[in-house]
């Protein structure tokens, strides 16, 4: 969900230059692992959707899940209030087939209707800051703080999001730079600030060695 290759590799040049210069070992592995394919999309209501259908669950038999969920829409486009229609008076039988148990059924519920009330404000998120954005997310049941911190890097290219309570971020940091342990959030937290302001793309490339184990 949140790692789809984009239709066109996006221009990150400036920002790969930037953290080639403050980090000679990123250096290295931005020359192995390639382009950055970090993009922003615009599918806001869907993809917070789906993260919550993801909870506990493979990310295939979710993806199945979401596709049935889809299918209840027009267009299998699940909006904010077709969604509260949906859940508040369809089929619990039909609801329950698309994998949303009762806890997964009040998320969505809550996620769609806060959408519908105007206080997820997505005409306000690029003026607002990466913390706001983070507070106004995590309000709703069933979204964290780890959950926001994606949305902001995958769905608003926000370039300076360092989610270190990431496992993944933690492991890639130690694989890049020989570490024999991860390091602790709070270790983390200080060795990214000169990959400042241009972290997003520094977690990505985390993700991409951890992944592969480079």
């Amino acid at each position: 969900m949140w790692f789809e290759t984009p239709p066109r590799n996006p221009d990150w040049s400036h920002a790969l230059r930037h953290l080639r210069k403050h980090d000679p070992v990123m250096k290295k592995l931005i020359a192995r692992v390639g382009p950055c394919t970090l993009h922003p999309r615009r599918d806001y209501f869907v993809v917070l959707c789906k993260s919550i259908f993801t909870q506990q669950i493979s990310t295939k038999v979710a993806t199945t899940l979401f596709g049935r969920f889809r299918d209840q829409f027009p267009m299998r486009r699940p909006t904010p209030q077709h969604v509260v229609t949906f859940l508040s008076n369809g089929n619990d039988e039909q609801i329950r087939n698309c994998g949303l148990s009762r806890q997964k059924r009040a998320y969505v519920l809550d996620l769609a209707q806060r959408f519908c009330s105007g206080d997820i404000p997505t005409r306000r998120f690029a003026r607002m800051s990466e913390d706001e954005i983070i507070e106004t997310l995590t309000q709703v049941n069933g979204i964290g703080r780890w959950t926001a911190e994606m949305f902001l890097m995958f769905q608003l290219g926000r370039l300076d999001v360092w989610p270190v309570g990431d496992l993944g971020v933690r492991k890639g940091y130690a694989v890049i730079h020989g570490r024999p342990d991860m390091p602790t959030a709070k270790e983390l937290e200080a060795l990214g600030d000169p990959l400042r302001p241009y972290r997003s793309l520094a977690a990505w490339y985390c993700w991409r060695a951890a992944d592969t184990q480079l």
